[in-house]
């Protein structure tokens, strides 16, 4: 549990629960996507679902050969010119498709590489490139940053340089990590796109793909290494990937399923199909989706190309419309510039629906006017209130005292009881069961009756006085509380909490000399309330 202090003379917070008005800092953040799935007369389907949501999309249009040299993919100048229409930028990605010698070569070459990446930017009228060679190794870090530093001097001052790099939350100088000098790269680079995925793999054993310890870590550590928070596109992955679990311990692991790459789409299909369950992992902060193939059912295909699914049991590790939305929390944590997401045409389309407003902080659609949108903002990054689905909040709905148990216990942060029943109207199945136990067992709140709770009752302003009262009262340097309020009997069991509360500046009441200690608190009230009190409770 986290230590509290609060000394009375030092609380400079304004009147708790009174309506304030706040302004709200409003950033425009970048967003680019890669074109690699899909036929090239695709690509404008993609680009048109976002909904206009990007700045910039990034084709497969150049790859470096087996042999080192520059080859042109299918570039279409249709689609270059209708994205301009639309005021996007085309910034090719150049790859090498994880062929280590093929990059090897290509840097060994790199004065005749670099000439020819710029003439095929001017020629089609790019707007820069993106640089995805991947799969070298830390051999190679200084001749890929000699490479990057070349390109940067061959083009024009306003053509765009951005380089995707491998996470590296473990700071690791060895293998594909090793390749990439962060700091040097990004001195000559407008921003790394951090691919902040395939923590498990094709191949691996299965997990996540991007777990939330894995993409944070890995935005600490270029930051850490001296990358600006703001030359930092976080990367996003529009896919989940597949293992059969069954196929784990052979020997024989050639075209087996064991990590593939799968869309959203199929994702939603496999499961509903096979009659699957879905599951949000607390530790990766990831979904996962298992089903069972039977030797009697009807094997589907991963791709449209085929690939059919095996008897087996099955794991997909993917991330939804609401892992997403917190990833993108931490875009306003660490200042980023943006993020890249791969790859165009995976996405559950429904998600550009929301898509830039999360990343530019606007987390619910019902609080863009609402007087306590930086508050509820604020509190919604801290992971201490969410939201009542994935776009609402619901910021007038009253507070139940559940919803207030939890967030209190998530503002400090306290380890979950999950083996208390104290309560008996609270069963095992209840959603805030540990939580509500948690709580009591802190002497943070208590029950309304002996063994009784009321988890879905609202909480008035006197209960909550009473919580806050619990958790400060060893804090607060109170000599005397005298009573304000001509509706707070001293005879009430909130007289002690309501007054000493007041007393130190942490709870005023109306004007009219009145309390109202029986009203309800709404959820946009309780978020004001935590971000007024955090600086002491983090």
């Amino acid at each position: 549990m986290k230590i509290i202090k609060i000394v009375l003379g030092i609380i400079l917070l304004t009147a708790l629960l009174t309506v304030t008005t706040t302004s709200v800092y409003t950033t425009d953040r970048f967003n680019m996507s890669y074109l690699h799935y899909g036929s090239p007369k695709s690509y404008i389907n993609y680009v048109n679902d976002t909904e206009e949501s990007l700045d910039s999309v990034s084709p497969n249009y150049i790859d470096i050969n087996s042999e080192g040299h520059i080859e042109t993919n299918n570039i279409d100048t249709d689609f270059i010119r209708t994205m301009h229409d639309k005021g996007m930028k085309v910034t090719p990605f150049l790859s090498n498709h994880w062929n280590r010698e093929a990059g090897e070569l290509a840097l060994a070459d790199m004065e005749n590489v670099t000439t020819e990446i710029n003439k095929i930017i001017e020629t089609y009228n790019f707007d820069g490139i993106n640089v995805d060679i991947e799969g070298l190794n830390e051999q190679s870090r200084e001749p890929f940053t000699e490479f990057i530093c070349l390109l940067r001097e061959k083009l024009d001052s306003n053509k765009e340089l951005s380089i995707s790099v491998a996470a590296n939350p473990y700071g690791s100088s060895k293998g594909w990590q090793g390749m990439y000098d962060y700091k040097t790269l990004a001195s000559y680079a407008d921003y790394l796109m951090i691919m902040a995925y395939d923590e498990s793999y094709r191949g691996s054993k299965p997990g996540p793909v991007a777990s939330m310890s894995f993409v944070e870590n890995s935005i600490k550590n270029a930051i850490d290494t001296g990358v600006p928070s703001d030359k930092i596109v976080l990367g996003i992955p529009f896919y989940g990937r597949i293992w059969n679990i069954n196929d784990m311990d052979d020997s024989n692991k050639d075209n087996k399923i064991l990590g593939k790459g799968v869309t959203a789409g199929t994702i939603e299909s496999l499961v509903a199909y096979y009659k699957g369950s879905i599951i949000y992992d607390k530790e990766s902060k990831s979904m996962k989706a298992t089903f069972t193939v039977n030797t009697s059912d009807e094997k589907k295909n991963l791709y449209s190309w085929g690939v059919p699914v095996t008897e087996g049991n099955y794991e997909i590790w993917y991330d939804d419309d609401y892992t997403i939305k917190e990833k993108l929390k931490l875009l306003s944590k660490y200042n980023l510039k943006g993020t890249g997401s791969w790859s165009l045409g995976q996405e559950n389309k429904e998600i550009w629906k929301y898509y830039i407003s999360w990343l530019n902080g606007n987390y619910f659609s019902d609080v863009s006017n609402h007087w306590a949108k930086k508050d509820i903002s604020t509190i919604y990054e801290k992971d201490w209130m969410l939201g009542t689905s994935s776009t609402l909040f619901c910021p007038d709905n009253s507070l139940t005292r559940a919803q207030a148990a939890v967030t209190l216990i998530r503002a400090l942060d306290i380890d979950l009881d999950s083996t208390s029943s104290y309560f008996v109207d609270v069963p095992d199945s209840y959603w805030a069961k540990s939580e509500i136990e948690t709580a009591y067992k802190c002497n943070i709140i208590n029950g309304k009756d002996k063994k009784i709770f009321d988890a879905d009752s609202t909480i008035t302003r006197e209960e909550l006085a009473k919580m806050l009262y619990n958790l400060l009262e060893s804090n607060i340097d109170i000599q005397k509380a005298d009573n304000n309020f001509k509706d707070i009997s001293p005879n009430s069991w909130s007289y002690e909490a309501i007054t000493a509360l007041n007393c130190a500046g942490i709870l005023k009441g109306y004007d009219e000399n009145t309390f109202r200690p029986r009203d309800t608190v709404t959820r946009a009230q309780m978020a004001c309330v935590l971000n007024r009190i955090s600086i002491y409770i983090e």
